[in-house]
């Protein structure tokens, strides 16, 4: 099924992404991985709404959500049950240097790479009026965080597409279809969906910095 068919069927809920979110946490310091897929999952119903325009970050996040639900799905022992015990599983295994292993730790380092930017990009959106672009937004936001880790060739690509973005205003009747109690509803629980983000990247950076994972190849 292509991105556009799929996007067809999705109905996207700030609700339901900051409901994603907050469930993800567990206890103090750590993140549930079955609900870190399902809240991911609610965030790329947003990338799919944006079609082509987030191209250069929606295929990335998909197919590393594909990784970690196969790892999920093979974990009889629990050990990738929360990023805290999959960080202490593939260190005390020595597996991030495994030729031919593809590492949980690189892939929710990816991941997090991707939140970082989405919700910069959606809390400078709730900064500006309803007639102003998002395109300028959205690269001030993708210059402080994935344009770190693109290749040259990805960064102009994406430069392209985020110049195609709408205004505010066109953005929200794409996402919402012109649902005008769904955008006044999206408006004010916004930036109560991005502090349950915050703290699901605060809790995930915290995590892969206390064992020097951030610059994982």
């Amino acid at each position: 099924m292509s991105s556009v068919e799929e996007a067809a069927n999705v109905k996207f809920s700030i609700t339901a992404l900051q409901d994603g979110f907050e469930k993800c946490l567990e206890g103090e310091d750590d993140i549930h991985v079955d609900k870190y897929i399902y809240a991911y999952k609610e965030l790329y119903k947003f990338i799919l709404l944006m079609g082509k325009l987030f191209s250069f970050v929606g295929s990335d996040i998909k197919a590393k959500l594909e990784i970690l639900e196969d790892f999920r799905k093979r974990d009889s022992a629990g050990n990738f049950l929360t990023v805290k015990k999959m960080i202490f599983y593939e260190l005390e295994q020595d597996l991030l240097d495994k030729k031919g292993y593809i590492s949980a730790c690189r892939t929710v380092l990816r991941l997090h790479r991707g939140l970082d930017f989405i919700s910069q990009f959606l809390q400078k959106v709730g900064e500006i009026e309803d007639q102003d672009g998002t395109s300028t937004v959205c690269q001030d936001a993708y210059n402080v965080t994935l344009s770190n880790h693109h290749t040259w060739v990805i960064r102009k690509a994406a430069g392209v597409a985020m110049y195609a973005l709408p205004t505010k205003e066109n953005l929200l009747i794409r996402l919402f279809g012109g649902d005008q109690e769904e955008i006044k509803l999206a408006k004010k629980n916004l930036p109560d969906m991005l502090a349950a983000s915050r703290e699901v990247h605060r809790r995930t950076q915290k995590l892969l910095e206390a064992h020097n994972l951030l610059l994982l190849p």
